[in-house]
């Protein structure tokens, strides 16, 4: 038995160093993947919404993932606009971007409607990209298009050379990218994309198509508020003006 013992203890030896070895692996793959989320910890933006209209109770959740400069993303704003005026409290908006490279001027248009929140007109910026979307889109080149970006901040009222400084901070880029990447875990790969109570539309986005899929999240979620209980009807698509 003394012959063995010399490699009894070699081979123990030996599995302590391969299993101490893979508990260090671990621990360090471990450290790594919370270092990971550390790091990215703009990302966590992504998680929680920066751009909600509505109340936060609201038993229906739109959220649109969308591009400045998507011809499709300015007639989705425009029906969503009206979706918030025939719905009122029971509808809650929520925007990310979601920049498609594409699309020459949609990042910087991005940048400038995050700039823009920074100084609590998000929305303001957002509804002026879109309603001017065929202008601004069609410069030549980015420096172009920044002077209309600097031209809408103006007409806010913005501090522009805040806004200026903004658009090209690495907070602002950060709510960017960090929007574009929580859209590509949920699969988003165009805009607009549409969510409603987390599901997404996949059908056309016309206002009686949204119509459709909202009353019948409303019946899901709140039948009572809704009025099924009561045999109400569904809210009805009534022609309106622009919002104010």
């Amino acid at each position: 038995m003394k012959r063995y013992l010399p490699f009894v203890i070699m081979a123990a030896v030996a599995v302590l160093t391969v299993g101490a070895g893979a508990m260090l692996y671990r621990a360090k793959q471990r450290t790594n993947a919370v270092g990971s989320v550390t790091a990215a910890s703009p990302g966590r933006l992504g998680a929680e919404p920066l751009h909600v209209r509505g109340q936060r109770g609201a038993p229906v959740t739109l959220e649109e993932f969308g591009d400045f400069q998507c011809p499709s993303c300015a007639t989705a704003a425009e029906a969503i606009s009206k979706l918030e005026q025939d719905y009122g409290p029971r509808l809650r908006v929520v925007w990310r971007n979601f920049p498609l490279a594409m699309h020459a001027h949609a990042l910087e248009a991005a940048l400038a409607a995050e700039a823009a929140g920074l100084q609590g007109r998000f929305w303001e910026m957002h509804d002026l990209l879109y309603k001017n979307q065929a202008v601004w889109s069609k410069a030549s080149d980015p420096a172009t298009a920044g002077q209309f970006f600097t031209a809408y901040a103006r007409s806010l009222g913005l501090d522009v050379e805040r806004f200026a400084k903004d658009s090209t901070s690495d907070e602002v880029k950060a709510r960017v990218v960090s929007d574009g990447k929580h859209g590509a875990s949920r699969g988003v790969k165009n805009t607009p994309t549409l969510f409603i109570n987390d599901r997404e539309v996949r059908a056309s986005f016309s206002p009686e198509r949204l119509h459709e899929v909202i009353d019948a999240a409303l019946a899901e979620t709140t039948p009572k508020a809704f009025g099924a209980d009561r045999g109400l009807p569904p809210a009805k698509i009534q022609p309106r003006g622009e919002r104010k």
